[in-house]
Order: structure tokens, then sequence, then C-alpha cells
């Protein structure tokens, strides 16, 4: 695309722009901010194997769109850049993963999870540096994205050097782990771009070893049909058998493979307010949680990552956890109220709650 003379007059000392774009950003809560260009010819090439392998499961919208997540000026036309920001989402206090995930009563959830949704928080954010820009250039085309539209994240984001892509599949930063969220912002700003950071994983492969299903099939290749975090939160229907004694208390998401990461002993607690841990969910137990009525679940979730999945798929998710605990718990006195909250759902109106309840029950006494 040509950029016209208009365009260029609003950048100016595009240099100086684009720092100021960082510094603004910054003063909003993002932890980092850089510029890429459009050209994912790469990891276009890498997006189709992928869906051409059918490891995108029942998440049909990842292929519905064509080449328009990696190519920015066909979603948005007239795309020149991307203004790419990470912010820290790790709650600060939040009970210690691993300590959860060795007690099978509690349910573990994802820390990206415990707070405030994301999506709105981003947003917000992105709207105001876009606002801010505004202010300097006068108008000019732009949309802001944060997971909520075809959109490489990642691949822009290691473009923007703001990391590279992980073995894991997900963003790395040298200084800062995994524990982000990403959002953009696709403009006709003909800016200066930022080098790609370097890839630094080496021969580490940790995280492959340490995902429970082997979703992480080998380097950089994730087969979202066994990923705990599709099943529990993107996969509608029943959770495949096999897979569901290997769930253990997962309930809502999966954070193993950022767990055995190496480069996240150097993440940090989040400063933003609206990520803090809410209703107990860092260290709730299974059982207290299965007993929500689903007018608790609405307005507790609230507002929050969860709440999307909804209530049956909720109770779903929880029956697994439960199952599992019954299993590994043996006749230890936890096991009983497990099995009673269990019991009291045995005949819910959901055919896909029952299902997993039966199960469930059936890892407590095998024998009925």
């Amino acid at each position: 695309m040509q950029v016209s003379e208009l365009q260029v007059s609003r950048v100016g000392d595009g240099r100086a722009l684009a720092r100021d774009i960082k510094r603004w950003g910054e003063a909003l809560g993002f932890q980092r901010v850089g510029i890429a260009d459009c050209d994912l010819s790469a990891a276009e090439t890498r997006l189709l194997d992928w869906l051409g392998s059918g490891f995108h499961g029942d998440m049909d919208y990842m292929a519905r769109h064509g080449v328009k997540r990696s190519r920015p000026g066909e979603l948005v036309p007239g795309t020149l850049r991307v203004i790419a920001a990470r912010m820290d989402y790790l709650p600060p206090g939040a009970r210690d993963s691993w300590d959860v995930l060795r007690d099978s009563a509690s349910a573990y959830v994802s820390r990206y999870a415990l707070g405030r949704d994301y999506h709105g928080v981003m947003r917000r954010r992105l709207q105001q540096l876009a606002d801010r820009i505004t202010s300097e250039v006068g108008e000019f085309n732009y949309r802001a994205f944060t997971d909520s539209a075809p959109v490489m994240e990642v691949a822009l984001a290691e473009k923007a050097g703001l990391g590279w892509r992980g073995k894991h599949t997900l963003l790395l930063e040298r200084d800062a782990g995994s524990y982000f969220f990403l959002g953009e912002i696709y403009t006709d700003l003909p800016l200066p771009v930022d080098d790609a950071a370097g890839e630094h994983c080496g021969t580490c492969e940790h995280c492959i070893a340490a995902c429970p299903t082997g979703a992480i099939v080998g380097p950089y290749r994730l087969d979202a049909r066994r990923c705990i975090s599709y099943l529990t939160i993107e996969h509608k229907g029943s959770i495949p058998v096999n897979l569901r004694p290997l769930i253990g208390n997962r309930v809502y998401g999966c954070d193993d493979c950022q767990l055995a990461c190496p480069w996240n002993r150097f993440s940090r607690p989040t400063p933003e307010p609206d990520f803090a841990v809410r209703n107990g969910l860092d260290s709730a137990a299974l059982a207290g949680l299965f007993a929500w009525s689903e007018e608790e679940f609405n307005a507790r979730l609230l507002g929050t990552p969860i709440r999307r999945i909804g209530y049956e798929r909720w109770l779903r998710n929880l029956a697994v956890g439960m199952g599992n605990a019954l299993s590994a718990l043996g006749s230890a006195p936890p096991s009983l109220a497990i099995a009673a909250a269990l019991r009291a759902r045995a005949d819910h109106p959901s055919a896909l709650v029952r299902e997993h309840v039966a199960w469930a029950l059936a890892r407590h006494d095998p024998h009925g």
C-alpha cells in the first residue's frame, strides 16, 4: 500500500512518536509496547499447517476467517503497522500453584482467570492509548483488539520485539516469563518498526514434558484437542473419558507448561488491581464450588473470564476434578464430602452434568 503524504505528515518524526507511544502505553499500565509491520507470511504457513492437522478441534472460528488472521490489512483495510502491548497478570498473594495442584480436594483455576476478565481491562487501556495518539496526531484509522478477533497475537508481539514464541506456543520474555496478556492496535500510521526478539529456549523442553495430557506434540506444536485449557474452556461437549483422569483438579484452564518453564522464575506479580484474586478462587474447595447454584455462579463470577463457559460446563469441569479427587483420596475424610456433593447432583437436569457426575462417583466406588 502506498503511504500518503497525509499519513507521513501525521507521524512527523516517526521515531519520536514511536517512543512517545511506548511511554504513554507504560503510563497506562502496559509493561511493554512495541511496533510491528504486517508481514506474517511465515506465521501463515504454520497456521495453515496447524489447521490442516485438525489441531484446532471444535474451534471452527480458527479456520472460519481464512487468511484474515495472518493478513492484518485484509482484516482492517489500510493497516500498515500493529502496535502490540503486554500486561502482566500474575495475581499477588495467590496461593502457590503447585500447592493447589498437589491438594486434590482443591480446585485449580488458571492464574489468568482469578480476577476480572482481561478483555475489558485491556480494551479500555488500548482505547486510552489510541485516544492519546489521536490527541497528538489528529484523527487516524485504527482498531484495537485483545483476543477478540482473528489476530495472530503471538506472531505480532514477536515481530514487535515483545518476546519470542516458546515451545509451548506462548510468548516468552526474558525478564517477565509468560504470565501476561497481549493486545494490539491496528493502524494506518507508518511508524518505524521494532526488531523482532531472538529465541532463547535453546534445547530446553520442560514445557513439553510437563503437559499432563501430552498436548504439546512437539516443539511449537500444540494439539488443542488434548489441551486441558481447550477441554475445560473451549470444548462444549463431553470431555473424552481417556483424558479425564489426566486433568486432575484443573477445573478452568491449565498452567503446567508455564509452571515448568525456567523463564517464569523472572515473572513478577501484576500491579493491576483488576487482576487480584476474587471469590477465593486461588484456594477454593471443589465441593464448595460444586454446591453453588446457577444464580450464585452468575453473581459471583460476573465480570470474570470463567462466567463465559456457563454453569453447565462449570459443573462438568468440577465433576471431573471431584472424580479425580475421589480416586486420589480413597477413604480419607474429605472424600465423603465430595461424594455427597456429587450424589446431590446425580439427577441434574443436564445430561452433560449427569454423565460426568456418574463417572466421578464410579471413581469413588468402581464396583457400584
